[in-house]
């Protein structure tokens, strides 16, 4: 079964095939890794949610529609999953420049260090004799895609038994998933490794992974099933979130980018989109070169957005060739406002900061409309998961959906 193409359509029909297995179906199934030839028993639409062709608020909408909220209750926490960890890293904005520092110094070190590099390149490449591990080290580089379970169970081997720089292995995920997501994917890895809640790790099994796989692996004698977890980090407490920016009124020019590609449901308020353009950010993932699969995934997602943006507001986008070009083309379109959907830390984030002073230049203040849903969970991601779990009831109410 392959993954739905980059447009919203696909995304839409897949939501609709897969509703009906949302509810205690999804529950008793969605751990086990079939294959990447059997993948009925998950909605694939997570590359989909992280470039926003449809919504967390859409996927909670289409279960609770068809499931009780008892039924399913495993797929809606999933869904929130990923706006935890988002609201998690938008409160902790160090622990990803801290990641980012500690790539850039892991490359440097491959550059170095002899036996790290051999050690790196054989797990990036699939050859390091683990069988399950090296067939998933092949799939994300052909696909872009992992099964959830697959990916922690890689993430554990790359920490606890090949024993590589957990950033390192980080930033190989981080270049290739076509659901590349900064939160996601660092935090992720952090809570493997027993950072993010820490002294609590993942230790993949060879046991866990001949039952979750149906037996297609099984390898016994072959990982450290008692490596103790990572050592403490410190780690900075959660700064408030600001407020998001208002809409405004009046002329606009919209920016779209691979973070949100729904432009047309933004809450615009009273402003009026007079010119519209994308920009990929894709390659700015890593130092190290992105995958084929994913750039052309997030770029494909943007082409997209952008015909849909250009119908809705009745303006021809373009599509601009780098981040540099924002400011200029914004100035160029007359407008004195450039708008844009919030995004959250990351690569995306950094360009737009960066961005900011050369559009102040030109006289075009730069703002950042943040959805209804990342405001009702982000404020509630300050500690674990279980503090956002507990509210999920009533986030939903206040977001006007049947908890």
């Amino acid at each position: 079964m392959s993954i739905p193409a980059p447009t919203r359509a696909a995304a839409l029909a897949r939501l609709a095939a897969f509703a009906p297995a949302m509810g205690r179906a999804y529950a008793a199934t969605r751990n086990y890794d079939r294959g990447p030839e059997d993948r009925s028993n998950v909605s694939l639409l997570s590359p989909h949610v992280r470039h926003r062709l449809v919504t967390e608020e859409e996927l909670v909408s289409a279960a609770l529609a068809r499931h009780s909220p008892s039924a399913c209750e495993k797929f809606v926490q999933e869904v929130f999953w990923r706006s935890y960890w988002k609201g998690w890293l938008e409160q902790r904005p160090s622990v990803w420049r801290d990641y980012r520092a500690r790539v850039a110094e892991g490359v440097a070190a491959l550059a170095t260090a002899g036996g790290l590099r051999r050690a790196y390149e054989d797990a990036v490449s699939g050859c390091t004799g683990i069988a399950c591990f090296d067939a998933w080290a092949r799939e994300l580089v052909d696909t872009g895609y992992l099964h959830n379970h697959a990916r922690m169970w890689f993430a554990s081997i790359w920490i606890f038994t090949l024993r590589l720089p957990w950033t390192l292995g980080a930033d190989f995920t981080y270049r290739h998933f076509i659901d590349g997501d900064p939160a996601s994917n660092t935090l992720s890895w952090r809570w493997v490794g027993g950072l993010h809640t820490q002294g609590k790790h993942y230790l993949a099994r060879a046991a866990n992974i001949a039952e979750y796989t149906g037996g297609r692996f099984d390898p016994k004698g072959a990982l450290d099933e008692r490596a103790p977890p990572l050592a403490p980090e410190p780690l900075s407490p959660a700064t408030p979130l600001p407020p998001p920016d208002p809409a405004p009124e009046g002329e606009v020019a919209l920016l779209v980018t691979e973070e949100d590609c729904l432009a047309e449901t933004l809450p615009l308020g009273r402003a009026r989109v007079i010119a519209a353009a994308g920009v990929a950010c894709t390659a700015a993932r890593s130092p190290l070169s992105v995958g084929a699969v994913a750039e052309r995934f997030a770029s494909q997602a943007l082409d997209d957005a952008l015909a849909r943006a250009g119908a809705a507001f009745g303006v021809c986008p373009e599509r601009l060739a780098r981040f540099d070009d924002v400011p200029g083309w914004a100035a160029a379109s007359g407008a004195r406002t450039l708008l844009t959907a919030h995004a959250p830390v990351g690569p995306v984030a950094e360009a737009l900061d960066r961005a900011r002073p050369a559009l102040a230049e030109r006289g075009v203040r730069l703002l950042r409309l943040r959805r209804a849903w990342d405001s009702a969970i982000w404020p509630h991601a300050s500690r674990g998961f279980f503090q956002v779990k507990g509210r999920i009831p009533a986030i939903l109410r206040a977001l006007g959906l049947k908890a």
